[in-house]
């Protein structure tokens, strides 16, 4: 992921855990392994009882005496880690990050100069050309920023010291069963401060259970300078994830006056968005069934997101992270940007004020998951509960105002 968006997105990195708000956790190690105890003495302490752990997971001697040197203790990441949870930042700060003309212009180029290898790619995922160009110039700007960090060092790091250290013990040890089987060696496994690595930035278990050889080589090379691999890898990721052939990842839509805003976050087919008003901001709505969501609220950009944005989602969780992914790859098709306007003046809710708005709700008796201040469906639709119940336009939409109110 490129150093100038990374911190956006609170690790919601592909496989990792879905910090998103208002889920479970879904690692994808393919053995757990057992729980890490709270770090305490040295970091070489910590590293003797992981040892252990990983020889109990099936590492062997060989494989941790090879890695062992290349592994180190990173202060750097646990600051970076650290800053992750006061992160609030407004959707369109993000997109305006992360769809910028430079990376339109270099993606169309990659197009051009990869059309073939794309062309393969589709016809066996079923994924198009743009949206495999726009992770990979979202995640490591066509490659140009594929991180210079030691991936056992920063998943250790993480391990011992993280927020999430059971999640990220496990990715060590399938980091280091990615070494075992010889895909690469451990001072070549380099990537991002959070652990993801190659063109698309895989975690070590999305690797395990995704990363294809599509040149043939006999190895699933997602570090060479060769992007082909990586982006066939995002390609069968999105497929086993429900991708769905030939369906869109959204619309834009424009809402009629007097549009109903209960029905925002609810599944219909497009003829019944027809019959509600709804109408493309350019071309049609598409066939399917999609769900109206509203990131920006009832003032800002509406869209029909379909069973593909969804998919999106499984490889990163983050609605910001979709909606630029998405928005990127229409823009590399030839699209135009977004026709409605984001709420600029509206500020981002800081940790503290996300929890207190989580606790607020729940003692209206609007909201019964957890007060973590990661604002998910649970907590938007609690919102649309409390808008409804006082009278307000339900769209579900969090900023300081409903917390003001709230707090009345």
């Amino acid at each position: 992921m490129g150093r100038s968006v990374a911190l956006f997105l609170c690790l919601f990195l592909p496989g990792c855990v879905a910090a998103g708000g208002d889920t479970a956790p879904r690692p994808e190690s393919r053995a757990e392994s057992p729980a890490a105890p709270r770090a305490t003495g040295s970091f070489e302490t910590w590293m003797d009882g992981f040892s252990t752990r990983a020889r109990a997971a099936g590492i062997r001697d060989a494989t941790l005496a090879r890695a062992r040197p290349h592994i180190r203790h990173l202060p750097a990441t646990v600051t970076l880690d650290g800053r992750q949870s006061e992160f609030g930042a407004r959707v369109w700060d993000y997109m305006d990050s992360a769809v910028t003309p430079a990376r339109i212009s270099q993606g169309q180029a990659a197009l051009r100069s990869r059309a073939s290898t794309l062309s393969r790619i589709e016809a066996r995922y079923g994924v198009p050309p743009e949206i495999v160009v726009a992770i990979w110039g979202i995640e490591t700007s066509y490659g140009a920023d594929r991180g210079r960090v030691s991936t056992l060092s920063t998943l250790a790091t993480l391990a011992r010291d993280g927020r999430r250290g059971v999640f990220f013990e496990g990715q060590l040890i399938d980091a280091l069963r990615i070494v075992q089987a010889g895909d690469i060696a451990p001072e070549a496994m380099i990537g991002s401060w959070a652990g993801a690595f190659g063109h698309t930035q895989f975690m070590p278990s999305s690797y395990l259970a995704y990363a294809v050889d599509f040149t043939g080589n006999g190895r699933r090379d997602l570090w060479s300078d060769d992007p082909s691999d990586a982006l066939a890898s995002a390609a069968n990721y999105l497929a086993q994830r429900g991708w769905v052939r030939g369906q869109p990842w959204a619309v834009e839509v424009v809402l009629p006056s007097g549009f109903d805003l209960g029905l925002t976050g609810q599944r219909q087919s497009a003829e019944a968005w027809g019959r509600a008003g709804l109408r493309a901001a350019s071309g049609s709505i598409a066939p399917g069934a999609s769900r109206l969501i509203l990131p920006g609220g009832a003032q800002g950009p509406a869209f029909l997101a379909y069973g593909n944005y969804d998919a999106l989602k499984e490889y990163n969780i983050s609605d910001a992270y979709v909606l630029a992914l998405g928005h990127l790859s229409d823009r590399l098709r030839g699209g135009g940007p977004l026709r409605g306007d984001w709420p600029r003046g509206d500020r981002a809710l800081n940790l503290s004020e996300r929890r207190d708005l989580q606790r607020r709700l729940q003692e209206l008796g609007h909201y019964t998951g957890a007060i973590d201040g990661r604002h998910g469906p649970m907590t938007v639709a609690a919102v649309q509960d409390w808008q409804r119940a006082n009278g307000l336009p339900p769209d579900g939409y969090i900023n300081a105002a409903v917390l003001a109110r709230l707090r009345r």
